[in-house]
């Protein structure tokens, strides 16, 4: 069944899963205040926080099952919004089952943590779901206000509350950028429908309107900064350093993911025309991102400042399945997002399991960790090397890669120099993951060294489950190869993009 997005009804129905989060998060918002903090009472919060976004899950597969559409409507009824709200609520789950032990060590009884999570995930949904600029700009500013909020919690912590002022005054200012952008693409095209701005980008031949080519430079410009790429990353070192531990994961893997599926839906369904604008921006962009985030990291002895500027250099390769903009690459692209969010919540779960009240967060401090903590050992090795992309335990990151990569050289104009930085890049990145592993497995535990406390329940399942999923989706993949080839937003394929060499070196010798 199609659903006609004009009438309410039939509106409010293609928001169902959405709305469900909302609502449910109002409800425990009130519940949250109703009665005194406490760790108990903030752990009950969580417990029924994880019970809802189950029951979006099933109102998902629901959904699925029904196969319906929407037309061109502001709203996508697509298996590429389904996609990213199941990477979206296994974020959220994973977040808010090591944030009930994280705040209970550091002492934050707030089970307002939980509601905030949720409403910022519902923000995300509305973000995977918009085929409208102005649907993008209200999913953003759902998401970004909770994570404002978020990034600050720990109010005993200068850090948090610095990291959480960078993060509220750079991301306003990246705001005013998407909403100014939005603004001249309006009134170049007449319309804030993606589909519609494609069609009229085409039809009316404004590839060459500079209102619209403006418009879009500051959509990458607000986009860049969400996503954290270089060089709008500034804000995510400190950010992600001074959060709590597990919203860090949360800012890190499910911020970064929404903010990509908005980005990519936007560029593939509203500016397909527009390739020779912004196909050679988006080239630098993914380029200059790898080398920066990776470079940086190497230097970093503090473990959340090193995933930081990793999660910047994976900012850089999602980029690449942007910068290609071909239906393989927006598969990668799927994939890539839910392998990293698995790898990068395993490795912030070890982190919450090995700090204190104080954390503990310089990475030779895991010195000799096997010795004491095997298993946790064998769980972080096998997180460092997914995110590596290493084609043995890290399975799943190696084909998230290698599929990027087959797609840059498969496109109709391969984009090998793209392909080339993006394999030496990940080599680079071998210093710093590996150095984390070297330093559990091959230095000795010092006499007078940090004693790890007990590992929480709730964070051994989620290091649990996502060490077993990264070993069992790389070893047997093909079921979930087969589910992100089909979750991609609807796109055509991009005559003028396919013509156009690739930006640098490759472009004096290109036919």
């Amino acid at each position: 069944m199609t659903l006609n997005l004009a009438i309410p009804s039939q509106l409010m129905t293609a928001l169902g899963p959405d709305l469900l989060l909302m609502g449910g998060a109002m409800l425990l918002l009130l519940w949250s205040a109703w009665r005194p903090e406490s760790e108990a009472h903030q752990r009950q919060i969580g417990i029924a926080s994880i019970i809802l976004c189950v029951s979006v899950v099933l109102a998902i597969g629901f959904y699925v099952a029904q196969g319906d559409t929407a037309g061109n409507g502001v709203i996508a009824m697509d298996n590429f919004r389904w996609s990213a709200d199941l990477v979206f609520l296994i974020a959220t789950i994973a977040t808010i089952a090591l944030s009930m032990d994280y705040n209970a060590r550091q002492g934050i009884t707030a089970g307002e943590s939980h509601v905030l999570l949720l409403f910022a995930t519902s923000g995300m949904m509305t973000l995977a779901a918009a085929r409208d600029l102005m649907i993008v700009f209200l999913g953003i500013e759902i998401m970004s206000v909770a994570v404002y909020v978020l990034a600050g919690l720990n109010r005993r912590s200068e850090r948090s509350a610095e990291g959480a002022i960078k993060y509220f005054l750079l991301g306003a200012f990246s705001t005013a950028f998407l909403l100014y952008g939005i603004a001249l693409v309006y009134g170049a095209t007449g319309t804030t429908n993606l589909a519609d701005i494609g069609s009229r980008v085409r039809e009316l031949a404004l590839a060459g309107n500079t209102f619209l080519v403006v418009g879009v430079a500051l959509l990458l410009v607000g986009f860049g900064f969400k996503v954290a790429a270089v060089p709008f990353h500034m804000w995510a070192p400190d950010v992600y350093e001074g959060a709590p531990t597990p919203t860090t994961a949360y800012m890190a893997a499910a911020v970064k993911a929404a903010a990509f599926a908005a980005f990519l839906r936007v560029w593939v369904e509203a500016f397909p025309g527009l390739g020779e604008s912004w196909h050679g921006p988006v080239w630098w962009l993914a380029a200059v991102t790898m080398v920066v985030g990776n470079l940086v990291a190497l230097a970093q002895k503090n473990i959340k400042r090193m995933l930081a500027y990793s999660s910047i250099a994976h900012a850089g390769y999602i980029l690449v399945a942007i910068a290609i903009g071909t239906p393989a690459a927006t598969g990668a692209f799927m994939f890539y997002l839910l392998a990293y969010t698995l790898a990068t919540f395993g490795a912030f779960g070890v982190i919450v399991a090995q700090g204190d009240a104080g954390e503990n967060l310089d990475i030779d401090g895991y010195s000799g960790l096997w010795h004491v903590q095997p298993k946790t050992a064998i769980a972080m090795a096998i997180f460092m090397l997914a995110l590596l992309g290493f084609p043995i335990f890290g399975g799943i990151g190696f084909l998230a890669k290698y599929w990027i990569i087959q797609s840059a050289l498969q496109a109709p104009n391969p984009q090998t120099i793209l392909a080339v930085i993006l394999v030496v890049t990940s080599v680079i990145s071998a210093g710093y993951y590996l150095y984390v592993v070297m330093v559990m497995f091959m230095r000795p535990r010092k006499a007078d060294a940090y004693v790890p406390p007990p590992v929480g329940a709730w964070t051994r399942v989620v290091v649990a489950s996502a060490a077993v999923l990264i070993i069992v989706l790389g070893i047997l993949p093909n079921s979930v190869v087969r589910w992100t080839d089909r979750s991609k937003p609807a796109m055509e394929e991009r005559a003028s993009t396919a013509a156009l060499p690739a930006p640098g070196p490759a472009a004096a010798s290109a036919p």
